[in-house]
C-alpha cells in the first residue's frame, strides 16, 4: 500500500468501528499466554463468567494458534484477538484461524501493508511520535501503546499523542498495567482500552485455578465501573 494513496482517506481508520466500540465499551482486554491448548476453553469461560469478553492471546508458544481456534469455536461470546504478531504470515494465519483482530508489540511497515491488503483489523505498536507518524501515514488510527509504564506511562502517551490530537487517535495500552493504575489510564480520553496479564497470570493458568481468574476478572470489572462513574 502506497502511503501517498492513503492520505485521501486519512480521516478513516483501518480498524473497524464496531470492534473498537466494543473494546472501548468493555475497556479491559485480558492478555494471555497459553502453553497448553487444553487450557484455552476453560480459561476463556472463566473470564466470561467474571465479565471480561475480550482477549489478546499472545502468539508466543506452539499452542497459541490451536488455543485460538478452540476459543473461537467453543466460546463465541469471547472477542478473541491475537497479539505478538511479528510477520505477515502470522497475520494471515491468525485471520484464517478466526481472530477478530491482530496486535503487534512494535511498528512494521510490512505488517501495516499486509493488514491493509488483507482488510484485517490490526493495531500496530507505538511508543514515539515517529511511530505514530508512520502508522497514520498508512491510515491507522487505533494503535497499541507499549510498553506503557516503562516508557513513561500516561504522561508520555499524552505528550506523544498531542501533535496528532486532530486525527482523533485511540489507543490500546499494555505493559505494566494493574488494578492500581488502571483508573489513571482510563481517565485519558484517547485511551480506548487497557490490557493486562495480571487477570490470568501464568501461575494461575498452570494450576488451572479458573475460580481465581474469574474472581480477578470480576474485581477488575468493578474497578472499571467505579472509575467511569467518578
Amino acid at each position: 500500500m502506497n502511503p501517498a494513496a492513503i492520505e485521501t482517506v486519512s480521516s478513516k481508520s483501518l480498524f473497524p468501528a464496531e470492534i473498537e466500540t466494543r473494546l472501548a465499551g468493555e475497556a479491559l482486554l485480558a492478555v494471555l499466554t497459553l502453553d497448553d491448548e487444553s487450557d484455552a476453553v476453560p480459561l476463556a469461560r472463566a473470564l466470561v463468567e467474571g465479565g471480561i469478553t475480550s482477549m489478546e492471546l499472545a502468539w508466543r508458544t506452539p499452542a497459541s494458534l490451536a488455543a485460538l481456534k478452540a476459543i473461537v469455536r467453543e466460546v463465541p461470546e469471547m472477542l478473541a484477538g491475537v497479539g505478538t504478531i511479528l510477520s505477515p504470515g502470522q497475520l494471515k494465519a491468525a485471520r484464517d484461524a478466526g481472530a477478530a483482530f491482530g496486535v503487534s508489540p512494535g511498528l512494521s511497515v510490512n505488517l501495516l501493508e499486509a493488514a491493509g491488503e488483507m482488510n484485517f483489523p490490526y493495531a500496530p505498536g507505538i511508543m514515539s511520535p515517529s511511530d505514530i507518524h508512520v502508522a497514520t501515514e498508512y491510515g491507522y488510527r487505533f494503535l497499541k501503546f507499549f510498553p506503557a509504564e516503562s516508557s513513561g506511562g500516561i504522561n508520555h502517551l499524552k505528550n506523544i499523542n498531542a501533535p496528532f490530537k486532530h486525527l482523533n487517535l485511540h489507543y490500546i495500552v499494555l505493559g505494566g498495567l494493574n488494578e492500581t493504575n488502571l483508573p489513571l489510564y482510563l481517565s485519558e480520553p484517547a485511551v480506548s482500552v487497557i490490557g493486562g496479564s495480571w487477570i490470568a497470570a501464568p501461575d494461575l493458568i498452570r494450576s488451572n485455578d479458573w475460580d481465581a481468574i474469574r474472581d480477578r476478572a470480576a474485581s477488575a470489572r468493578q474497578i472499571i465501573a467505579q472509575a467511569r462513574n467518578q
